[in-house]
């Protein structure tokens, strides 16, 4: 066959195309297991980074051994133990699947998800005495270009801020992008998400807060500046998530659950002291 005929021309073309798509495949499924292993290592990272945990020159994977995951009914607030593998589950891919989300109402929607899934993960930190001491919540919400994923940190009350960091977004540099800046992310630890009524107080307020404001200081957190629709965002995501469609049913009975097993543990201690007060009478 001529070297100048179309018909050698295309089968060249063809032969070629096939033996490079076959090469994209394979290193597509060769490499896949380690894009999981490292996608799953910058989750933790992201994490331990929230709650003020990162340890730099440690290793990431020995550093998440002290946190636990566990899967929440967003519904109920209650742990789910049956049903679903908590290892594997993920929470932006069953938004995705009608199945394992629900589609929220306009009126609830104020973080513009559309969809939210029906479980979603949290991560506990125990002290050495086996109590909370850090509470891990992920939250996402729309703001400018693109939907905010990150995770908020809760020390041991449940109320107050341990740390905030955002890991997947589109906003733009300099400006909603400032999320990033480590200098606006310590404005956060400190700040208290509830107000004496239980509503959600804690927000980015324009022009910069008061410092002897006590409500400023106590409650908010200087806007991102030049980025009006991406600080509307960052409040319009803490109030739902932290709110009574998010995660509010499970921080209460979480708070009940730690109350009670104070309660129990008091208990037997004040039956000691008492029976030590018996015996010296």
């Amino acid at each position: 066959m001529s070297n100048d005929s179309m018909s050698k021309t295309l089968i060249v073309a063809i032969l070629l195309c096939l033996v490079c798509s076959i090469v994209v495949s394979g290193a597509a499924v060769y490499l896949k297991p380690e894009q999981q292993k490292n996608k799953l290592l910058d989750k933790q990272k992201n994490i331990l980074l929230a709650a003020g945990m990162l340890q730099p020159g440690q290793k990431v994977a020995d550093q998440f051994k002290k946190v636990e995951k566990r899967l929440v009914n967003i519904e109920t607030g209650e742990y789910v133990s049956e049903g679903v593998d908590i290892a594997s589950y993920d929470q932006r891919k069953a938004k995705k699947d009608p199945k394992t989300s629900v589609r929220l109402d306009a009126e609830i929607d104020i973080a513009g998800l559309k969809r939210r899934a029906s479980y979603a993960e949290v991560y506990l930190v125990n002290d050495d005495q086996g109590n909370l001491k850090t509470l891990i919540l992920p939250i996402s919400g729309y703001g400018l270009w693109s939907t905010l994923y990150g995770f908020v940190a809760l020390e041991s009350d449940l109320n107050t801020v341990a740390g905030l960091a955002f890991y997947d977004h589109g906003e733009t540099p300099g400006l909603g992008g400032e999320v990033d800046n480590p200098k606006w992310k310590a404005q956060w630890p400190g700040k208290q998400i509830y107000g004496d009524d239980g509503a959600v107080k804690a927000q980015l307020k324009k022009g910069g807060i008061d410092p002897n404001n006590e409500t400023d200081k106590q409650y908010y957190v200087d806007a991102l500046s030049g980025a009006t629709l991406t600080s509307n965002g960052v409040n319009h995501l803490i109030q739902f998530w932290l709110g009574p469609n998010g995660f509010q049913p499970y921080l209460e009975k979480l708070a009940a659950n730690i109350l009670a097993e104070n309660v129990s543990q008091q208990a037997p201690e004040d039956e000691s002291e008492q029976a030590a007060a018996e015996v010296e009478m």
